[in-house]
C-alpha cells in the first residue's frame, strides 16, 4: 500500500470546488458586513429622536435677571420617561459649569471635542458600567459674558442592539435556504454542462478498434475543442505510422522472397538427378549469395527499425565524429581493396577543436558505414578512370557546424531520383550493384535524430561519370 498516494482528480468536483468555495467564504463575510450596516441603520432613529430632545430642553433655559434657570414642565417629562428597554438621562449645566437639573453623574463631553454654538453633537460613554448614546448641545445665552450652558440627552443602547439583531435576522435567515438551494442549482447546471464530455465519452468508446477516422469536432463545447483537435492530429498520424509500417512489411516481404526463391531454386537444382559436381559446386555458390543477400537484408531491416525506435531509448552522449568516421574508413578498406577502389580520409583530425558532438555513438558509425557501402557499391573500376572513395569531417568556419561528406566516382544519382532514393527499398535505375536499398532511409532517420540534414550532389559536374557527393549537415553546436 502506498502512503500519501493522490487520487486522481475529477473535472467535475474541481469546478464544482471552485464554484462553491467563494460562495462559502464570503458568506460568513457578508454576515458580518449585515452586522455592521445593521448597528448604523438602527441607530439612526434613535439618534434622531436624541438630538430632539436636545433642541427641546435647550428651549426651556432662560435669563432672568442675569440668572439662568432651567424648569422642565410635566410634558416634557414624559418625552424623558424610561421605557421597558433603555434609561433616558438628562442634564443641563450653566455657562459656568454649575448644575442646574437633571442625572449630576453624567459625563462632560471633551474640551478638545467642543462643537459650535446651537449645533447638536453625538458621542458614545459610559455610565455606571452601562454604554450610552449622548447627545449635546452648547446653547448661548443673553448674558454679558457670553459664556454658553450645556444640555445633554443620554440614552442607553439596548433597543438598538434588538433592533440590529432584528434586522440580522431578517437578512441572513432567508440565506441558510437560498445557500443550499444555491449550491444544489449549481450542481445541477455543472451536471448538465459537462454532459457533452460524456457523451464524447460515449462515442469514443463505441468506436471500433480499426476506426481511426477524426472525431466530430463541431459537436463539442469551444472549451473541448484544442483537445478534440490534438486527438484528430493525433489520429492521422497514426493512420499515417500504420501506413508506412504496413507498406514497409509489405515491400520488405516482397524484397525477401527473391533471395529465398533463389535459395530454393538452387536447392532443387542441386539435388536433381544426374548434377555433376560442377553443377552442384556452382549450386552451392548461388545459394551462399543468396544467403548473403538475404542477410545483409534482415540485417538492414532491423538497422532501420532500431534507428526509428532509438530516438526516446539512447541517450546523446558527447562524440567524436572524426574518430568514428575514421574507424569505419579503416574497416572498410578491404572492401574497398577488393573492388579496387582508392578510399582514403581527409579534413579534421580527432584532436580539432569542435569535432566533439553530442549524440549517439552507434547510430552515428551506422550512419557513416551505410554511406561508405553505398559507395563502395556503385563505385566501379573503368578504363582511365580510377575508382576513388573520399570521407571527409569539416567544420564551416562561418556557421561552426560539422559536415560529413562522402565522395565517389561512380554513375552519380539523376537530379529527378534524388530525393526517391531516401525511401526504403528504392534503388535507382540502371544501376547492377548488390543492395538492399534501405541503406540511405537509415541514413536520413538516423541524421533526422540528430537534426542533420541529408543532401545529394554531383561530385564531377560535367564529366562522365558525375559521381556522387553525400553530405550530411548537422545543425547542434558542437560540444
Amino acid at each position: 500500500m502506498k502512503l500519501f498516494q493522490r487520487e486522481q482528480r475529477s473535472l467535475f468536483g474541481e469546478i464544482l470546488d471552485w464554484m462553491l468555495t467563494p460562495i462559502l467564504l464570503l458568506w460568513p463575510v457578508t454576515l458580518v458586513l449585515t452586522w455592521l450596516v445593521a448597528q448604523g441603520i438602527a441607530g439612526k432613529p434613535f439618534d434622531r429622536a436624541l438630538e430632539f430632545n436636545v433642541g427641546a430642553l435647550a428651549q426651556l433655559i432662560t435669563v432672568q435677571k442675569g440668572v439662568v434657570q432651567f424648569v422642565l414642565p410635566q410634558p416634557a417629562r414624559e418625552l424623558l420617561r424610561a421605557d421597558e428597554s433603555d434609561t433616558v438621562y438628562y442634564q443641563v449645566m450653566g455657562p459656568k459649569g454649575e448644575y442646574l437639573s437633571g442625572e449630576k453623574a453624567l459625563p462632560l463631553p471633551p474640551d478638545e471635542d467642543r462643537a459650535p454654538l446651537g449645533a447638536v453633537r453625538l458621542r458614545d460613554a459610559e455610565l455606571r458600567g452601562q454604554d450610552l448614546k449622548v447627545a449635546y448641545m452648547w446653547v448661548k445665552l443673553d448674558l454679558p459674558d457670553g459664556l454658553p450652558a450645556l444640555v445633554q440627552v443620554a440614552e442607553t443602547m439596548d433597543k438598538r442592539s434588538v433592533l440590529a439583531t432584528e434586522i440580522v435576522k431578517g437578512v441572513m435567515l432567508p440565506q441558510f435556504v437560498i445557500l443550499p438551494l444555491a449550491v444544489l442549482l449549481v450542481w445541477l447546471a455543472l451536471a448538465q454542462a459537462i454532459k457533452p464530455l460524456n457523451r464524447l465519452e460515449e462515442r469514443i468508446r463505441a468506436r471500433k478498434p480499426d476506426d481511426l477516422s477524426p472525431l466530430d469536432a463541431e459537436s463539442v463545447p469551444l472549451e473541448v475543442l484544442p483537445l478534440v483537435l490534438s486527438v484528430n492530429d493525433l489520429l492521422l498520424r497514426l493512420t499515417d505510422s500504420i501506413a508506412t509500417q504496413k507498406r514497409f512489411l509489405t515491400d520488405a516481404a516482397h524484397q525477401l522472397k527473391t533471395p529465398l526463391a533463389g535459395l530454393r531454386m538452387q536447392a532443387d537444382l542441386a539435388q536433381r538427378q544426374g548434377a555433376s559436381a560442377e553443377d552442384l559446386k556452382q549450386s552451392l555458390r548461388h545459394i551462399g549469395r543468396s544467403s548473403i543477400r538475404a542477410t545483409h537484408m534482415v540485417n538492414q531491416l532491423l538497422a532501420l527499425a532500431r534507428a526509428e525506435s532509438s530516438a526516446a531509448v539512447l541517450a546523446h552522449q558527447p562524440c567524436n565524429l572524426v574518430h568514428l568516421t575514421m574507424e569505419v574508413v579503416r574497416d572498410c578498406v578491404p572492401r574497398a581493396m577488393e573492388k579496387r577502389i582508392d578510399i582514403g580520409y581527409e579534413g579534421a583530425q580527432p584532436h580539432t577543436g569542435g569535432v566533439v558532438m553530442p549524440g549517439n555513438a552507434t547510430l552515428l558509425t551506422e550512419m557513416v558505414r551505410n554511406l561508405v557501402d553505398n559507395a563502395i557499391n556503385y563505385t566501379v573500376e573503368r578504363p582511365k578512370q580510377a575508382a576513388m572513395i573520399t570521407v571527409r569531417v569539416l567544420l564551416d568556419p562561418f556557421s561552426r557546424a560539422l559536415m560529413l561528406q562522402v565522395e565517389d566516382t561512380g554513375p552519380g544519382i539523376p537530379a529527378a531520383e534524388r530525393e526517391l532514393v531516401f525511401q526504403p527499398f528504392y534503388r535507382a535505375l540502371g544501376t547492377e550493384a548488390d543492395g538492399s536499398g534501405l541503406g540511405l532511409p537509415i541514413v536520413r532517420e538516423i541524421a533526422r535524430q540528430h537534426q542533420a540534414t541529408v543532401t545529394v550532389e554531383d561530385s564531377r559536374p560535367g564529366h562522365a561519370p558525375p559521381g556522387c557527393c553525400f553530405t550530411v549537415r548537422f545543425s547542434q553546436v558542437p560540444a
